[in-house]
């Protein structure tokens, strides 16, 4: 048994696996608490600048079966050992690029500048650099994470260690992805620094409007000691059907879910505008965005706004090579004028609390499309066959309604209705599930056998939203490999 002190870290890997799973109750009692992260160390005072801005990079790589002898490695691997094929040539760059913030930062700090940036890797990702032996980037990374001279400026948000996306992710799997990046960021940087991670960034910024897998979504994050997400401004809207007011997408919002047995649960949103990712991260749009807007009020109280945008970190022309140029002159230039500043994500919302802001007074907004449901359901006497005969009621009437998430069933085993689905993600989800879920209850110590691991490691693999479409062609090779181990061991 490891030690649960702060300062100590799980390993990063068993006999060859990452390190996902096993340690739930060790890392439930390092994540779940109320403490401030950055409010004693922030250097930023809201009552000195009108406007911020909140930047995050967004790292992934998936994990493939491509290695000489069928192993399991990292697609970044992959290209370095393929450098002829397609865009593989720029494996060096994308390299670079994972590690680069472990160098931009202590240079513009050393400058006397006061930068800021939010960084999202996926666990594929980092996995995979500890497979390649990548200590160059992973001590870069570990720099800007460990060293306290650094924590002011770097904010570390979480993510589904798969890169899996909510939508398509069976419910009962989604905790169990939120679990396994903080069981291998805790591999890879320590306890103290996991107890920092207080935001969520979904992958590909999809947030499921089911009423029920958002419900149980939300539920995961807040179980998993996440104080507030990043979410993409056209995904949700306000509880009657309209589009987010203008102003209210530079002020947190409360998310709010109703599941279909009528329970709601909320949480922070921070709000990323739409635009191109990419172009607008690497020429640092957000911070000129900043510039332009100022304060607003939250309640009785007129606070700084906070421009919030998020990109891919190495993928694309602009992020590999124009962000370098777009970011630096940025800080130096905030150095001189800091009517606008840059700011990351739990340390605004640490701030505002200090100033007194309630969250409750917060703008209200939900998933997109739910006012159509509750137009028709009744949420105080709601039922799952009510919501989901809304739903298909809707999805013959109405073109412009969508419906992404799967709905929850009451069977504990998740196996009621799928034992004829035919998508394989789904199989392996519920044989994992009906294999697991009564020994774990049972006896937890059950996720820290090989046997346990490996079968949930693949369960993830397969969710990886690479492998989501299954057609033809080299990935969904991949993906029915993948599928097949799995399979394999669980009915081994």
């Amino acid at each position: 048994m490891i030690a649960t002190a702060p300062s100590s870290s799980l390993p990063a890997s068993r006999a060859g696996l990452p390190n996902i799973c096993g340690w739930e109750a060790d890392i439930a009692a390092v994540t779940n608490h109320n403490e401030p992260v950055f409010l004693s160390q922030t250097n930023l005072n809201l009552s000195n600048f009108n406007s911020g801005f909140a930047c995050a990079l967004h790292m992934h790589q998936p994990t493939i079966p491509a290695g000489a002898n069928g192993e399991l490695i990292c697609n970044l691997q992959h290209m370095f050992e393929h450098p002829n094929d397609g865009d593989n040539h720029n494996a060096g760059v994308f390299a670079w690029c994972y590690g680069r913030m472990g160098e931009f930062i202590p240079e513009l700090v050393a400058n006397g500048c006061n930068p800021r940036i939010m960084l999202d890797y996926s666990g594929n990702l980092l996995w995979g650099l500890q497979q390649m032996g990548r200590n160059d980037v992973l001590d870069n990374l570990k720099k800007i994470t460990c060293d306290s001279q650094y924590q002011p400026y770097v904010e570390w948000l979480g993510t589904m260690w798969s890169h899996a996306v909510a939508p398509s992710t069976p419910i009962p799997d989604l905790k169990l992805h939120i679990q396994a990046w903080q069981h291998y960021f805790a591999a890879t940087f320590g306890y103290d620094a996991l107890k920092r991670v207080k935001g969520f960034s979904p992958p590909e910024m999809h947030l499921p409007n089911h009423p029920d897998t958002l419900y149980e979504y939300i539920k995961a994050l807040k179980d998993c000691g996440y104080r507030w997400l990043l979410v993409q401004e056209h995904s949700v809207e306000r509880p009657d059907g309209s589009g987010l007011w203008h102003d209210d997408k530079y002020v947190p919002n409360r998310l709010v879910a109703r599941n279909s047995k009528g329970e709601t649960i909320s949480i922070t949103a921070l709000i990323k505008t739409q635009g191109s990712d990419t172009k607008l991260v690497a020429q640092m749009q957000p911070y000129y965005e900043a510039k332009g807007r100022g304060r607003q009020k939250i309640g009785n109280l007129e606070v700084p706004c906070c421009v919030s945008q998020i990109a891919d970190g190495e993928n694309g022309g602009v992020m590999m090579n124009e962000f370098p140029g777009g970011f630096k002159p940025v800080w130096y230039d905030i150095k001189d004028n800091g009517n606008t500043v840059g700011i990351n994500g739990t340390e605004y919302l640490e701030l505002l609390e200090a100033a007194g802001v309630n969250p409750e007074d917060y703008p209200v907004c939900q998933a997109i499309g739910q006012h159509k449901i509750w137009q028709q359901v009744d949420p105080n006497n709601a039922t799952s066959e009510a919501v989901e005969k809304a739903i298909q009621e809707l999805n013959e009437t109405d073109h412009q309604f969508h419906m992404d998430g799967a709905s929850w069933t009451d069977d504990l085993s998740w196996v009621r209705g799928y034992e004829n689905v035919l998508e394989p993600m789904n199989q392996l989800s519920a044989m994992f599930h009906q294999k697991y879920d009564s020994l774990v209850q049972e006896d937890p110590s059950v996720t820290k056998t090989r046997e346990y691991q490996e079968a949930l490691l693949y369960v993830l693999l397969v969710e990886t939203s690479c492998f989501r479409y299954w057609g033809q062609g080299t990935w969904t090779d991949y993906a029915r490999e993948l599928y097949r181990r799995g399979e394999a061991i669980l009915k081994g």
